[in-house]
This record gives structure tokens, sequence and C-alpha cells, in this order.
């Protein structure tokens, strides 16, 4: 990506071993198999989440999966020597072995396009989300005419590759075969039901948010019930990090938002996180997600996205931009 520069790299590291909320040891790895929110199809929102005590994982979203996989692998981000697999790619490997679930936040394209396109070749496994997210894809995705029913709900056949398991917000559920837990939480995306997943393993946390735009604007107060529902976490220091989006740049007016973030609203709902939780963020990372790109040159929407969150940057929060293959852990 071209923001990312050798020195921002080095910058991304440093903190982790420097925050309060993640001075104790490694935790959490995070591979971004893709970061944006739209326009480039092979580089569309996924994030492979695993604790560091398990090779095996879930998938935070599928917009992209399988060229996810292969410019993951090509830069590293998978230890090539656990890849040890005599009938199966490196990437088919990932696919089968290492990703046992997957988390869909909602059911626009960029969000499960990747997960569709890879089904004829994917092993079994569920797809956890509320049951707004499962009814949209059984539906209107998995139904024969967008594509087959790779599922077990919805028109017959049913091939039952896929396991439709809903959620209740708020309720933690295990993840198969990892020692994660997870527990989701409904976003407001401009009248679109989103998720926020909440990532458990052992005492620590990671917080994972699907599309969502700011409570003022949709007149909405899921984000500040998120906040009461994890404000105890970050008290407790167990919060690690949360990837949470921002579309667009500060000129991009509150009326076309469509349900996305700007730096300016990112900074409103952290501060309100810290009012609620009633102690500093000072230091937690925060992985921006599902900026999108443009056509316009020349232009990287990025670079100033991540200059605008530094400028107004009130809670001393550590902002990184997700990337394509960047290899987080925290």
């Amino acid at each position: 990506m071209r923001f990312v520069t050798c020195l921002q790299k080095l910058l991304i590291a440093l903190p982790f071993f420097m925050a309060p909320a993640c001075s104790h040891a490694a935790d959490f790895d995070i591979v971004v198999l893709g970061a944006e929110g739209g326009l480039e199809d092979g580089n569309l929102s996924a994030y492979f989440i695993r604790p560091t005590t398990s090779d095996k994982g879930i998938l935070c979203d599928a917009g992209t999966i399988l060229h996810g996989l292969k410019e993951a692998t090509k830069a590293g981000a998978f230890d090539k020597h656990a890849l040890a697999s005599k009938t199966l790619s490196p990437e088919g490997e990932i696919l089968h072995d290492r990703i046992t679930a997957y988390l869909i936040s909602h059911a626009h394209l960029d969000h499960i396009a990747g997960l569709v396109a890879i089904s004829p070749d994917d092993a079994p496994k569920p797809i956890l989300a509320l049951p707004s997210v499962n009814a949209v894809l059984a539906a209107h995705v998995f139904n024969w005419q967008v594509w087959p029913n790779m599922s077990d709900r919805g028109p017959t056949p049913r091939l039952g590759l896929y396991h439709y398991q809903d959620l209740e917000p708020g309720r933690a559920v295990p993840l198969p075969e990892t020692p994660l837990q997870v527990q989701a939480y409904p976003l407001n995306h401009g009248g679109v039901e989103s998720t926020a997943f909440l990532l458990t393993s052992g005492s620590d946390t990671l917080l994972y948010l699907g599309d969502t735009g700011p409570d003022t604007s949709q007149h909405s107060d899921n984000l500040h019930h998120l906040w009461q529902a994890i404000a105890p976490l970050v008290q407790q220091k167990r919060l690690h990090a949360i990837l949470m989006e921002c579309s667009y740049d500060n000129s991009q007016p509150t009326s076309h938002l469509y349900g996305h973030l700007t730096p300016h609203w990112v900074q409103e709902e952290l501060q309100d996180l810290q009012t609620v939780a009633g102690t500093s963020l000072q230091g937690l990372p925060v992985i921006i997600t599902h900026v999108k790109p443009t056509l316009k040159r020349p232009d990287d929407p990025a670079a100033r996205i991540f200059g605008e969150l530094n400028a107004t940057n009130v809670t001393g929060v550590h902002f990184i931009m997700a990337h394509q293959s960047l290899h987080l852990r925290l």
C-alpha cells in the first residue's frame, strides 16, 4: 500500500510493547487479508484473528479470502514452517485447517464476496452472525439464484457446507476449535443492522467493529451501548485493541456518510468511550479499517485520514492503518 513506509511499519510495532493496555505477553495475532471499503475487489474487508496459544482462528468478515491469503503468505504473515500439508497449497491449508469459522458483520458485498467465491473449495464451518444478517445470506445470496445454496437453510437442495449460527446480542458463544469466545453487539450502518464482535481469549479481549455510522447523525445509541458494555474491560486493561472503520476523510459531509465514519466522528466516539469508561485510552491500539479508495489522481485517502486522526487525537490512542498483509501481534 502506498501509505505504509518502512518507518511507519516500525512505528506500528513499537507501541504494543509500550502501551499500558498491552504491556503483557501477546495474546492475539491478526492478519489482514483485505482492508479497504470498496472499489478494489481483491482487497476487501477480511481479518484473520487467532489467540497466540493456537494456530487456529476465525475470519471477521470475508470480503477477500483467496487473494488475501496469497498476498499474506507471500509477505510472510503466516509461518511457512507450520504449513506442512502435502496435498494443499499454503492458502488451501490455512483456509481448510486454520480458519474455523466466519463472523459476518453484515451482508454487504464488500464483506462477503470472498466467502461466496471460495465456497466451492471451502471446508465445512459455521457462519456466526446476528439473525438479520444470516437471514439475508440465506434469502438473497446462497439461494440457487445468486449462488448455489452452500448452507443449511433456505431453498433446497441445501448442500450444508456452512451452518448458520445466530448470535444473541451480548451472549458469549465459544468459537469452534479455538480458545476464543465471541459476543455480538448490534451497530447501525445507515439503517442496516451491522455488528461489533468482542473476542475473548482467557482474560484478554479484542473488539472488531463492522461498518457503522456515528450515533449522533444516525439518531442512534448503538455505539454508546457498545462502549458501556466494554467499559469494564478498558478499566481493567483487558482490551488489547479496537478495529474500527473510518471510510472517509473529514471533507465528506455528514449528510453523505451512508452509515460510515470520518476522523471527526471516530474521535467523537472514542471520547465517548473514554468518558463512559472513566479512564484514559492512552496508548490503546485502534486499527483503522474500511478506508474507501478513490479513482482521483493524485490521491491517497489513507494518508489523509491518518493525518486527520492524529491532528486531533485528544484521547492519545495509537492509530494504525490497516493494509493488506499487515500482521500484528497484540
